[in-house]
């Protein structure tokens, strides 16, 4: 009889120890991709508080260029509110496709202002529009480097989501999955940095 409850004992305090790593291994990967897209929100926030000073720089110089500048400045608007929504929800699928779009447009518009500068060639060998550009293109990279980071985490955490028996956990525990940050195939142009050398 002893034995019999040794042995259950056993078998019961296996189930709650699996149990336990599976939870704290589901919580640790959440936790992974939280910490890669709170990168992503560096480089995201480096990327905005560059754009102003881009513009200012500019402006002196595009005087007839009104409606770029102000595109910039718009888009500029709607990525950082992208940027809000998805830090508050981080992985959540609404909020990954509205800081996306958001990205996208940015990149449109940032895009729409390097080819105009292209027509003035003072401004394109001013040192500070110069200097500009360069931490940019940094910053673009970073955030490749940043958004590919983030989408590895994701993938880890919803695999250990959905492969069992972690997914009998997943399931108890309000575990829910994470989206991707993605440019999705009809915006394939955009996963590209913005070419701002001069």
């Amino acid at each position: 009889m002893l034995v019999f409850l040794l042995i259950v004992f056993g078998g019961v305090a296996a189930v709650v120890f699996w149990a336990i790593a599976a939870y704290n291994g589901l919580v640790a990967a959440r936790n992974a991709f939280r910490n890669a897209f709170a990168q992503i929100d560096v480089q995201l926030t480096r990327r905005y508080d560059l754009i102003p000073n881009l513009v200012d720089t500019a402006k002196a110089y595009l005087t007839h260029e009104r409606d770029t500048l102000e595109a910039v400045i718009r888009a500029r608007g709607a990525a950082v509110a992208g940027l809000g929504a998805a830090k508050a929800a981080p992985g959540d699928a609404a909020a990954m496709a509205q800081l996306a779009g958001a990205e996208g447009q940015l990149a449109g518009a940032l895009s729409r202002l390097m080819v105009t500068v292209e027509a003035y060639p003072e401004l394109k060998a001013s040192a500070n529009m110069q200097q500009l550009s360069e931490e940019l293109t940094s910053t673009e990279n970073r955030i490749a480097f940043a958004r590919q980071a983030y989408n590895d985490a994701v993938m880890a955490y919803n695999n250990r989501r959905e492969m069992f028996p972690g997914s009998l956990v997943a399931a108890q525990g309000g575990f829910a999955p994470a989206a991707l940050l993605e440019i999705g195939a009809d915006e394939a142009h955009k996963r590209d940095a913005p070419r701002v050398q001069f």
